[in-house]
């Protein structure tokens, strides 16, 4: 017996491994501290009292069932923290001391990623659980004792949290930041030269007498444009230098929240939920489900070889030797307290295009599909290079400044 959190996941699974298993969902939690008291005994080093959710005990019972007649139970919950949790309540459930039941990580909803998590069975990791555990709890105190505060202090219905009062606090300094903010006139000069063979461009002014000005005002504009208006303009120099640039690390949650924000407009809480779908397996036209991508819930940039290698021979064939640096380029970690339990999010097969899985998937899972894959495939490629121009014009005292750049590689 497998025991996964969604359904999705389990019909994926189960068509990966056939007959021998059965693959059972629990639908997330099956437990939590109970609704009605606070549930932890904060004079007893924080003990918990749980109980099974109300609209859970009926799939508690079902996976008892079916767990009285396996000869071992496999716990496939999501590689996380919560996964972790959940793993522990419902082996509890399970009489999980019996020693039949065991923990497996699924890193990718692939063949070859359920195959890996099978043959490495483990224990649940009560270090994840007590993470797990510690947040819960802290979630429930803030949550009970504070919001009771507000309702006193305040007025009932107001509701305080771990999360979202520290929100709210960094939302209202800002507030009070704008509300406060002085604004300051400015102004910007800008000249349209042409060339003489018609090319038109615009310059900016950049120093006048050699020295950074502050534009405050009009006056301040109409008095340098008085001085301009006999002056020729002149080209002072031109500086050409080549510039690379590294292509970006893979995605982790917080970027790929980021990008599809900017790119695709799409929520975080969209984002995760296309991201969960393409996880958990497509139908392709096999009719086989596939896994298009790595868990999604990251905070590293690390790599598999397998991937990074599947990814060099991708841009090898289809792009050519050029693109391909000599040795793979590896991303580190900025910041500190990384949990690195997972490899970025990338594509689980680098060979399964956007164009080869658009007719399977819908418009909004297509598009972020195609945002990890050229993600992933750019992370391996030879940095860009571009010809940067920057060109400094006189014209008396004033001094203006263009620049561009056109991609050389």
């Amino acid at each position: 017996l497998i025991i996964v959190e969604s359904p999705s996941k389990a019909r994926t699974i189960e068509r990966y491994l056939g007959g021998e298993y059965r693959v059972l969902a629990c639908n997330g939690h099956v437990k939590d501290l109970p609704k009605k008291n606070l549930g932890v005994d904060i004079t007893n080093n924080f003990a918990v009292e749980y109980e099974i959710l109300p609209d859970k005990k009926d799939i508690v019972k079902k996976l008892k069932k079916s767990a009285a007649n396996a000869p071992t139970i496999y716990i496939a919950t999501d590689p996380d923290r919560e996964g972790e949790a959940i793993a522990w309540h419902v082996a509890s459930e399970l009489n999980g001391k019996s020693g039949k039941v065991r923990r497996v990580l699924f890193n990718e909803i692939t063949a070859d990623g359920v195959r890996t998590g099978m043959d490495n069975p483990r224990e649940v990791n009560h270090n994840l659980v007590n993470a797990q555990q510690a947040r819960r709890i802290i979630d429930r105190i803030v949550g009970f004792k504070v919001s009771e505060f507000l309702w006193k202090v305040l007025y009932f219905g107001l509701s305080a949290g771990r999360v979202q009062s520290v929100a709210l606090r960094l939302v209202c300094e800002r507030h009070e930041e704008i509300i406060n903010f002085k604004p300051e006139e400015y102004w910007i000069l800008e000249v349209e030269l042409m060339t003489k063979g018609g090319e038109t461009f615009t310059a900016r002014l950049h120093k006048v007498s050699g020295e950074n000005i502050e534009l405050k005002n009009e006056v301040a504009i109409n008095e340098i444009i008085s001085k301009l208006e006999n002056e020729s303009f002149i080209i002072d120099s031109i500086k050409k230098k080549e510039v690379r640039r590294k292509p970006y690390a893979p995605f982790i949650t917080s970027t790929i929240q980021q990008d599809a924000a900017t790119r695709l407009k799409y929520s975080p809480a969209r984002t995760m939920r296309l991201a969960q779908r393409l996880y958990e397996g497509v139908e392709m036209e096999s009719g086989e489900p596939t896994g298009l991508i790595t868990y999604m819930r990251t905070d590293s940039t690390r790599l598999a070889p397998a991937s990074v290698d599947g990814a060099r021979q991708f841009i090898s064939s289809q792009y050519g030797e050029q693109y391909l640096p000599e040795t793979p380029n590896v991303y580190g970690q900025q910041k500190k307290n990384i949990q690195d339990a997972h490899e970025a999010i990338r594509p689980a097969d680098p060979n399964i295009t956007p164009e080869m899985v658009k007719g399977h998937l819908e418009n909004d899972e297509f598009k972020l599909y195609d945002l990890i894959w050229r993600r992933f495939i750019a992370c391996q490629m030879n940095p860009s290079i571009l010809d940067q121009t920057t060109i400094e014009i006189k014209a008396g005292e004033a001094q203006f400044r263009v620049s561009g750049s056109v991609v050389k590689f």
